[in-house]
C-alpha cells in the first residue's frame, strides 16, 4: 500500500497516540477537533496503512529488574546471506535482545541487550550469543546511565 498523503489532522492522531496510547477514541476525537465517528475511521486508516504498526505498554526497566543496558557490536566471519539470515533469526529468538540493527561500518550488528546484572549478561554471552554460527567477535559497552529514551519519533517534518 502506498504511503498515505498525511494532514494536520493525521499527524495530531499520530503525536497523541505515541505520548498516550491507551487513549480512548472519545478523548482523542476531542484532543484533534473531529466527532469520534471520524476519528476512528481515520485511526483505522493510520492503521490499514501501516502508519499506526502497533500500540504498546512502556515498563520502567528498574522496577523489574532489568535495569543493565548492554550495547553489542558484533561481526560475523562473512557477511553472506546465509550467515545474516543465521544470526538475525538467532537474535530473535533471545528476549534480551531488545533491539537489533543491521551496520555499516566496522561492525556487522548492534544490539541493545537488557538483563538484570553482569553475571545474567555473561550467560547470555556464554549460552547463546558465542554458539551462533559464523560470529567471529562480540563487542560490549555497558550504559552507565540513560540520558534520553524516546519512543516517539520525531513528526515536525511532515507538517502540511
Amino acid at each position: 500500500m502506498a504511503r498515505p498523503k498525511l494532514d494536520a489532522i493525521d499527524l495530531k492522531i499520530l503525536k497523541a497516540i505515541q505520548d498516550r496510547a491507551d487513549i480512548s477514541n472519545t478523548e482523542l476525537a476531542a484532543l484533534v477537533g473531529l466527532s469520534p465517528s471520524p476519528c476512528l475511521r481515520r485511526v483505522k486508516m493510520l492503521e490499514d496503512a501501516r502508519v499506526i504498526q502497533r500500540r504498546v505498554t512502556l515498563l520502567d526497566p528498574a522496577a523489574i529488574d532489568l535495569s543493565v543496558n548492554v550495547f553489542v557490536n558484533v561481526s560475523l566471519e562473512k557477511q553472506v546471506e546465509e550467515r545474516l539470515q543465521e544470526f538475525e533469526q538467532a537474535v530473535r529468538r533471545r528476549p534480551e535482545v531488545v533491539e537489533c540493527y543491521l551496520m555499516t561500518g566496522e561492525s556487522d550488528y548492534l544490539l541493545r541487550v537488557v538483563v538484570p546484572d553482569l553475571a545474567a549478561y555473561e550467560a547470555f554471552l556464554k549460552d547463546h550469543l558465542t554458539r551462533v554460527p559464523g560470529v567471529a567477535s562480540i563487542k560490549s559497552s555497558f550504559a552507565l546511565k540513560q540520558v534520553q529514551y524516546r519512543t516517539a519519533l520525531p513528526l515536525d517534518h511532515l507538517k502540511t
